[in-house]
């Protein structure tokens, strides 16, 4: 090759790569913060953020290319939950993904310029979240996790499930506002049935375990138990509990019966996830929250845990069992 020859294919060659360079060096990197369900290290946490990450990438947005995602795993000792939100907005993200009403609520006092898409809230309305479902204003809007009458299938579950079961034990702890919005639709449901309900707050280990000892000493008892940061902390003595007092136990989260509960049925919250991605991408894209309608949820999950089931004396009906969006077995 002739040095003038050479001179032309360098000259070309160090024209077009910076460009490609600069392209790929000036693309804008936006941050979003991120407040999953769940502590860092349980697999169902993990999926949710694997769900959004995943959502996120088809859309064209990528972890560490133009989108940088910050993770504050949940706690439910509020001071810990404060100070995550105070440094999370110390940051300046673009939007915020938050997981549940207690941080929601938190997140949503604390800024009301910065975007949030919820998942997993019971009622955004009566939080006062949202202005409205079709048009919430304001900075906030997302995906709920329960439709009203999930109440009233938890009782009717549980007594298909357990059909001895003649007294309710409903546990909740107060921290979680969401206990307001499904314990109306558990009594009218129970009262139909003529099953009385037993509602008790929980705020410590202690208060799980005199709660559930104090109702099981009586025969033919079932159990609610209402989810919240707080029962998810604590659901290893709840399980535990419900077995050594071979107490039928529905609850709302599926983590429940993957770790030895009897029975859930809640709305698919991975899958929720992947949707607060698409809301994610259009504000990103310029939309804003307060013009995104809340989503109610359109699929439910039913999980049974037949050795559980065996080991409390519980013979689960067949069309129940093939009813179930997944038996443990």
């Amino acid at each position: 090759m002739r040095r003038r020859d050479f001179i032309k294919v360098f000259t070309g060659s160090a024209v077009t790569w910076p460009l490609s360079a600069r392209a790929q060096q000036g693309e804008r990197v936006r941050r979003i913060a991120l407040f999953p369900l769940g502590a860092a290290g349980d697999p169902e946490a993990d999926a949710y953020v694997q769900a959004l990450h995943q959502s996120l990438k088809e859309l064209g947005w990528s972890d560490g290319r133009n989108i940088r995602i910050d993770v504050r795993w949940e706690s439910a000792d509020r001071a810990h939950l404060q100070a995550d939100v105070a440094a999370a907005l110390s940051l300046d993200p673009e939007v915020i993904v938050s997981g549940g009403t207690r941080t929601t609520t938190e997140l949503a006092q604390r800024t009301r310029t910065v975007p949030i898409v919820f998942v997993n809230v019971g009622d955004p309305l009566a939080s006062g979240l949202v202005h409205s479902l079709a048009r919430p204003g304001g900075n906030v809007t997302g995906f709920t996790a329960f439709e009203s009458a999930i109440g009233g299938k938890w009782v009717e579950l549980l007594k298909e499930i357990a059909p001895r079961v003649e007294r309710l034990l409903l546990v909740f702890n107060p921290e979680n506002p969401t206990w307001k919005f499904h314990a109306p639709t558990i009594e009218a449901a129970a009262s139909a049935l003529a099953l009385p309900v037993t509602t008790t707050s929980v705020r410590s280990p202690a208060d799980i375990e005199s709660t559930i000892v104090a109702f099981a000493n009586k025969p033919n008892g079932g159990m609610i138990v209402l989810p919240s940061p707080f029962a998810q902390a604590h659901r290893e003595l709840t399980i535990a509990l419900a077995a050594k007092y071979r107490l039928p136990a529905m609850y709302g989260v599926r983590t429940y019966v993957t770790d030895g509960g009897l029975i859930s049925y809640s709305s698919d919250w991975v899958e929720q996830y992947r949707q607060a991605a698409r809301y994610v991408d259009r504000i990103l894209k310029g939309a804003q929250p307060g013009d995104l309608a809340v989503q109610q949820p359109a699929k439910f999950e039913l999980l049974i845990n037949l050795k559980t089931a065996k080991a409390i004396g519980i013979d689960v009906p067949l069309h129940l069992q093939q009813l179930a969006d997944e038996v443990i077995e």
